[in-house]
């Protein structure tokens, strides 16, 4: 029987058109953009070689079996791709959906590539469940192959429409989420199953929208307002990362920063806060900070930037918000971002105005100790290059979970505004002197707190803590930048070994 050329290329043809026009046209009311438009969009021109199209070609209604995959360029660097079809029974999973997702993650692990998910799926086809469930290479071995790729290989989501049931775990396996304000949604159990489940009447929006991802659960790390937006966060994402954890990450053209009065940002008075985002932003090459988690956990800032042209990753107190203090959500925060860092080699730069962790009944029943233990072990754990700046203050804990002395940092550098101390001035004599203080005359106890607070401020000078070598240096705020600089460069070629052992047990 001799080969049809022309019955080839109508299955190709109906393959790549992905499901009825109605489905397109319902999308594009939404403001969704077809998933082979989107890796048009994300990659570079005629860079896109597709795998698996003819999955499941032999079935009605199934092109491509919902879902896209294959390799591409994203500014001249080779990355793999998966994308839902939400034309095709709404992007859902069936066997071979499974088998193509997880063959392409096998192949970023293998070739050192990173894999961008994009995501728009209402999980799995319950009709297919026991083809796609329960088999060793079933979508439990999406879940397992993501994790053996964690820290190899970078993985970055863009969410568009649902990741529903299991299917939700694809990105929170993914180093950052990009979520589609209005479309995007996470969740394990639909509205109506939540109702038949529990009684409690919400939402998909309510309970798992894009802006409850990114602000409330920490689960999304982008709210973006387009589709095209979501692309440009995966596009930048990328370009501060190498391709694998064997490599560097890529350097650029040398920037200088822009035109912040670093000394005239940060007020005398601990009372009073200021934003350390436009501190980073006045070290850093202009234009180059790219925040991470910008709107969930805020007293804590994170997020790449370059310094001289190379790639740094940035751990800020912001005392805007809850006066920088930590709190359990800002600890996993600051864990997970650090241990990315590591992961792709980002040396980190610490930034410390902290009053140390949240106190209280209520944390300690979220379990403040534990997850300020995950922190700290995440920054003991992290042998790239770290340096600790105290901007301000570093009291208590908060010196530790920013890399303080005790850390092995490159070098703990103070400026002339630091303080560090087991507490501040105000709490530490109301600590000792409690009792004192109650048993003086009204007209007393004003001059005896103000000269014991004298008497603490001597003791923690930070010019004592410098000649006790404590600190390793005092830097004026306009010469930090070239500070860092230096000694980052110094470390450039240190050994990155930390202990004999497999892994730690996380305090998580």
């Amino acid at each position: 029987m001799a080969f049809d050329s022309e019955a080839l290329a109508q299955a190709r043809k109906r393959a790549a058109a992905g499901g009825a026009e109605r489905y397109h046209a319902a999308n594009a009311a939404k403001g969704k953009l077809f998933a082979r438009e989107r890796i048009a969009l994300l990659v570079d021109d005629g860079s896109f070689v597709e795998d698996g199209l003819f999955a499941n070609s032999l079935a009605e209604g199934l092109p491509a079996d919902g879902v896209i995959t294959g390799n591409a360029r994203i500014d001249g660097r080779d990355v793999c791709i998966m994308a839902n079809d939400s034309t095709v029974k709404a992007g859902s999973w069936g066997a071979r959906t499974v088998e193509k997702i997880i063959r392409i993650i096998e192949r970023a692990y293998a070739n050192g590539a990173p894999m961008v998910y994009l995501v728009d799926s209402a999980g799995a086809r319950i009709t297919d469940q026991v083809d796609l469930f329960p088999g060793p290479r079933g979508a439990g071995k999406i879940f397992h192959t993501q994790v053996r790729a964690s820290g190899s290989i970078p993985q970055v989501c863009a969410l568009f429409g649902p990741s529903a049931a299991g299917g939700a775990y694809i990105p929170a396996f993914c180093d950052v989420v990009a979520m589609v304000e209005g479309n995007a949604s996470m969740y394990l159990g639909s509205d109506r199953m939540v109702e038949m489940v529990t009684g409690e009447k919400t939402t998909l929006e309510a309970m798992g929208g894009a802006r409850v991802h990114c602000a409330e659960s920490g689960v999304g790390h982008f709210l973006c307002k387009t589709e095209r937006d979501a692309l440009d966060v995966v596009r930048s994402y990328l370009s501060y990362l190498p391709s694998n954890y064997a490599q560097q990450p890529p350097a650029a053209v040398a920037a200088e920063p822009a035109k912040v009065d670093l000394a005239a940002l940060v007020p005398v008075s601990e009372r009073q806060a200021f934003d350390m985002r436009r501190y980073v932003k006045g070290i850093v090459d202009e234009g180059s900070f790219f925040e991470i988690h910008a709107l969930w956990a805020r007293e804590l800032t994170v997020g790449f930037a370059r310094l001289n042209g190379e790639v740094v990753g940035v751990v800020g107190n912001n005392s805007m918000f809850k006066g920088g203090v930590l709190f359990v959500d800002s600890a996993d925060k600051a864990s997970r971002f650090v241990q990315l860092c590591d992961a792709f080699n980002v040396p980190l730069i610490f930034l410390s105005d902290v009053p140390g962790f949240m106190v209280g009944s209520a944390v300690e029943k979220q379990g403040i100790i534990r997850h300020g233990a995950k922190m700290i072990s995440a920054i003991s754990e992290a042998t790239v290059p770290k340096i600790c700046v105290v901007v301000r203050k570093a009291y208590g804990a908060g010196l530790y979970a920013m890399a303080g002395p005790g850390f092995d940092p490159e070098a703990t550098i103070a400026l002339p505004t630091a303080k560090i101390a087991v507490m501040g001035a105000e709490a530490a004599v109301n600590a000792v002197y409690a009792n004192k203080i109650a048993a003086l005359p009204e007209d007393e106890r004003e001059a005896f707190v103000a000269e014991r607070r004298a008497e603490y401020e001597r003791d923690i000078d930070i010019m004592r803590l410098a000649s006790e070598l404590v600190i390793d240096t005092i830097v004026e705020p306009a010469d930090l930048r070239g500070e860092l600089i230096a000694r980052f460069a110094a470390a450039r070629g240190k050994d990155r070994s930390f202990s004999r052992r497999r892994h730690g047990v996380t305090p998580a």
